[in-house]
């Protein structure tokens, strides 16, 4: 009997990316269904409020400890907790899209777990960034992490393109294209400062890169000694 198998024609994403998707979707599933009067009773309606409440980054809490000069745990717990709520369904799916499509990318290349490191500290500094220049009061949702897997993957195309000679700008496309539309929607509909955070976590997630990634400052340096 013959061992082959037919080669799957999808790649399997690590499962450090599914955990991560499975850490924002179960949250999400149960507000879903809480507000749609499935399970939870007359209760689960305010179930998506109190997580918010009790997770969400709050930029007054932070603000109280910096002025305060005191770290409290349950406010400093909200730096990694804060992407894993969203205010609403579409926001969790188009936050999980990115993930899954940068997480599948930039696993391939460093590994799941280097997806969640990335993520985590990236979600920290884009909220750290989000407190000290808006003043605003909150933060929720995985986009600060998000935009900085992106950022991972704007740098290893950038060093791709380095090394191929091709047009290096072509590597921050897709993030010109999110700020572009960040600033369309700004021009007609209040959408606050929570791209603050968004372009805070791709810088970091672009900067960590070089150290996170085997040779990645080597390289970085080699591109700039190239120029």
């Amino acid at each position: 009997m013959s061992d082959y198998r037919e080669p799957s024609p999808v790649n399997p994403l690590p499962p450090a990316v599914w955990l991560l998707f499975a850490a924002i979707a179960l949250p999400e599933l149960a507000f879903s269904l809480g507000e749609a009067n499935l399970i939870g009773g007359p209760a689960a309606v305010g179930w998506r409020l109190q997580a918010l409440n009790d997770y969400g980054f709050s930029g007054e809490a932070f603000d109280y400890m910096v002025s305060n000069g005191i770290l409290l745990p349950e406010h400093l717990l909200r730096f990694v907790t804060y992407p894993f709520v969203h205010g609403t369904l579409t926001s969790t799916v188009f936050a999980s899209v990115i993930l899954l499509a940068m997480g599948k990318m930039v696993g391939e290349v460093m590994g799941g777990w280097a997806v969640i490191l990335l993520f985590v500290l990236c979600g920290v500094f884009g909220a750290l960034v989000f407190a000290l220049l808006t003043g605003q009061a909150w933060l929720i949702g995985a986009y600060p992490s998000v935009y900085g897997l992106i950022g991972v993957f704007t740098f290893l195309l950038w060093q791709k393109l380095a090394a191929t000679g091709g047009p290096q700008s072509r590597a921050f496309t897709l993030i010109g294209v999110l700020m572009g539309l960040q600033l369309l929607f700004g021009m007609f509909f209040q959408v606050g400062y929570a791209w603050v955070g968004e372009l805070a976590g791709f810088c970091v997630g672009f900067a960590l890169t070089a150290f996170v990634m085997p040779g990645g400052m080597a390289r970085v340096l080699a591109t700039l000694r190239r120029r």
